[in-house]
């Protein structure tokens, strides 16, 4: 519900996941920034602005490293947000995906 919430506020929402995975489906609005390009596509992210980063779930480390690479650039604690549960937890509670346009 949260992620909704931050969603219907307009605010960020990252799938830190490869691009070629995002491809293949989604949360409705999410953009992509695959972990491996955090550092380069720092900028993109508004520092006075939360934004949630997910992956597929619990299990997935690209969130966590993607997380990881963000506090080392000293971006703020407070712009950054984690939904555990991503993918996995998504679909398994029957929520939308997209496929977004490429």
């Amino acid at each position: 519900l949260e992620v909704m919430e931050h969603l219907e506020l307009g605010l960020p929402l990252i799938d830190t996941r490869p691009a070629e995975v995002h491809a293949s489906g989604t949360i409705p609005g999410a953009r992509n920034i695959p972990h491996a390009e955090t550092l380069q596509r720092i900028s993109e992210l508004d520092p006075k602005q939360p934004a949630i980063f997910f992956c597929n779930g619990p299990q997935c480390g690209a969130t966590p490293d993607a997380i990881d690479v963000l506090l080392a650039a000293e971006h703020p604690p407070t712009a950054i947000r984690y939904y555990r549960g991503g993918m996995h937890d998504w679909i398994s509670l029957g929520l939308p995906t997209e496929t977004p346009c490429p």
